[in-house]
């Protein structure tokens, strides 16, 4: 089967296309976007593969569900499109970065300057219908991206994961913490972080002193 990813990840996960869950996924997937509207777009549900190139990725953040809101998903977790008004989770998580490193929250909720710097942005499903979050879970995509976490996790060394809510944290639970750096805080979902845990964290100070101590550059957040 011809999946349309980014070459070096392709490369990567070309035993994983094979797989019979995978058949069985891309037969919903066609059938639910042909049937209703569904997020992102069918050519971005590999957009966080195409913007961080396997050999490329430093840090992997862990979203769970494509946002279900129009012109909202692009296929990089936590991140809309440019002009559209922020969710409160990203919102959250520009609020932490100003106290972490003093950035100022940008004009954009676009992070794909973050993925072009090797930030994999990654949601555990990655496809959504529209309106109804969670539709698309349990189809075969926490498989594949189980797959995708296991592959870094194995194949590279001084990765640093962002595991944020409960969720994540136990997507991420086998990750060799004696070969990656794991950091881990709640949610930055108003439902979660305004009782304490995501804020303050300084997750992002955190994963450039990381990159730095291995000389491997800072990610320009």
């Amino acid at each position: 089967m011809n999946v349309e990813i980014e070459n070096s990840w392709k490369i990567q996960l070309s035993e994983e296309f094979e797989k019979p869950y995978f058949k069985q996924l891309t037969d919903f997937v066609k059938k639910e976007y042909s049937s209703n509207v569904c997020y992102p777009p069918g050519k971005l549900i590999f957009n966080a593969f195409e913007k961080c190139p396997f050999e490329k990725t430093r840090v992997v953040i862990l979203g769970q569900d494509p946002y279900h809101g129009p012109n909202q998903a692009h296929g990089l977790c936590f991140s809309v499109n440019h002009g559209v008004t922020f969710p409160p989770s990203l919102l959250n998580i520009f609020k932490e970065l100003k106290e972490d490193i003093g950035k100022s929250i940008p004009l954009s909720g676009n992070l794909e300057e973050w993925a072009s710097q090797g930030v994999l942005l990654l949601n555990a499903t990655l496809t959504v219908q529209a309106g109804k979050a969670g539709s698309h879970q349990n189809k075969g995509w926490e498989q594949f991206t189980d797959a995708v976490i296991a592959k870094l996790n194995e194949k590279k060394e001084n990765l640093v994961f962002l595991l944020w809510g409960t969720y994540a944290q136990n997507k991420g639970k086998f990750i060799n913490r004696d070969k990656h750096f794991v950091l881990k805080a709640k949610h930055p979902s108003p439902l979660s972080a305004n009782f304490g845990g995501w804020f303050g964290q300084k997750h992002f100070s955190q994963t450039n002193n990381f990159l730095q101590s291995k000389n491997l550059g800072k990610i320009e957040w």
